[in-house]
């Protein structure tokens, strides 16, 4: 075990002496194992971890598992992966994370991979067409239902919050493009307004620390220091050779970096990456893209992979994937014992509030903008509102509904 990882279960307490009954193989199992059938998006997929991990088997404790949905929670990028490789974090530092990303990501990304293989082979032919005409609408009937829920459980009762979404909203549904900009705004305008700085204690503070405090002890520095993020980027350097499969994984980091919400919220800002600005994929292959990510088991986000197939092959696929998720590892295994630490302070209550707010509202913009692309005609209606109506009466599995949207777009079609 590195010291990462040793100091990490000296911190952890219970949740060392839980884990280190278990071998670090058999963690990487049930993830490996989640990976395949884990579906139903980031609020299911956590809640396979804890009934899993926590209630059942008894591995970790539930303070250290919901440390780790707080964290995630903080920080930009999806809820479950995040979750996962804070498991991971735990027993085996850096490594550790890293190590149950793998096995967490390498399911659906195997399979986007070979879908994406048969997709561009095939995807001009009518019954490929069909296929999506009938999953495209159910696609948009999942991610309004998606929308609706982040909303309400973002904003709650706070008329600022519902304020601040409406306007994103508008703003995405009319320009067609995520403004990132505005979502950063939101974040410090919510400080601004519920968490102003004391500026005087934080300069005291802050000379403290400089003449050594021991409110900041250089071992807690230290930790930090060796997460060991370096390699990662390194390696993906080396893998990208140039020209589009550069923009490929720029892009990528880019979005893993700066998207708040769950898995779903990054449709906006992939959609206007990838359409508009890049124009690497037309809307109806964006469509396709996002159901992919659906229909799969894993993270929503593993999206990336399957539109690095499209662009750049396998290897685009690969840069794609290991670009978003290394902004999610570096704020697990960079933060991650200092958030512990600090999860309660205001200012990072605040921001997180008012960028997670703004996030919600670019989905449901988002949701505008691609159904004019989804809902083409009378029956492509039917379907969205149907998938829509089964979804919010019955707790129908989300791939379940797409794959029955799929048969039957080559009967209506």
């Amino acid at each position: 075990m590195d010291e990462a990882g040793s100091r990490a279960d000296q911190d952890g307490g219970t949740e060392a002496a839980r884990m280190d009954r278990v071998g670090f193989g058999r963690v990487l199992a049930y993830f490996l194992k989640l990976g395949t059938v884990g579906f139903g998006g980031p609020i299911a997929v956590v809640g396979y971890m804890q009934r899993d991990l926590v209630e059942k088997r008894g591995w970790m404790d539930r303070k250290d598992f919901l440390d780790g949905v707080a964290l995630g929670q903080a920080m930009p990028s999806p809820l479950a992966a995040q979750v996962a490789m804070w498991v991971g974090f735990l027993r085996r530092g850096a490594l550790g994370a890293a190590a149950v990303a793998g096995a967490f990501v390498a399911p659906s990304f195997a399979m986007v991979v070979a879908v994406g293989a048969i997709y561009s082979r095939y995807s001009g032919l009518p019954v490929v067409q069909s296929l999506f005409y009938g999953i495209a609408p159910a696609v948009m009937a999942i991610i309004t239902l998606a929308a609706i829920n982040l909303v309400k459980m973002t904003d709650r009762k706070d008329w600022r919050l519902w304020s601040i979404s409406a306007l994103v909203f508008a703003l995405t549904a009319i320009t067609g493009t995520e403004p990132i900009l505005v979502i950063i705004g939101a974040g410090l305008m919510m400080i601004a307004l519920d968490a102003r700085p004391d500026l005087k204690a934080l300069r005291r503070r802050k000379s403290r620390s400089t003449a050594g405090d021991p409110e900041s002890p250089p071992e807690d520095r230290a930790d930090e220091g060796r997460s060991h993020p370096m390699p990662m980027l390194i390696g993906l350097g080396a893998l990208v050779g140039g020209g589009t499969l550069t923009a490929l994984g720029l892009f990528f980091l880019k979005t893993g970096a700066v998207v708040f919400g769950s898995g779903l919220a990054i449709v906006p800002f992939l959609r206007d990456g990838v359409v508009h600005q890049h124009h690497w994929l037309t809307d109806g292959q964006f469509l396709d893209a996002v159901a992919m990510g659906l229909i799969t088991p894993g993270p929503v986000v593993i999206t990336a992979g399957f539109i690095g197939y499209l662009v750049g092959g396998t290897t685009g696929a690969i840069v794609s994937t290991i670009a978003i998720f290394i902004p999610i590892y570096l704020g697990v295994v960079v933060p991650g014992r200092w958030f512990i630490r600090h999860r309660d302070n205001p200012q990072i209550r605040a921001f997180v509030t008012g960028a997670t707010s703004a996030a919600a509202g670019a989905l449901s913009g988002a949701v505008v903008v691609l159904t004019r692309q989804a809902v083409t005609d009378w029956i492509t209606a039917a379907i969205a509102l149907v998938t829509l109506a089964i979804l919010w009466r019955f707790k129908i599995k989300e791939p379940y509904v797409v794959v029955a949207a799929g048969i039957l777009g080559p009967l209506l079609h």
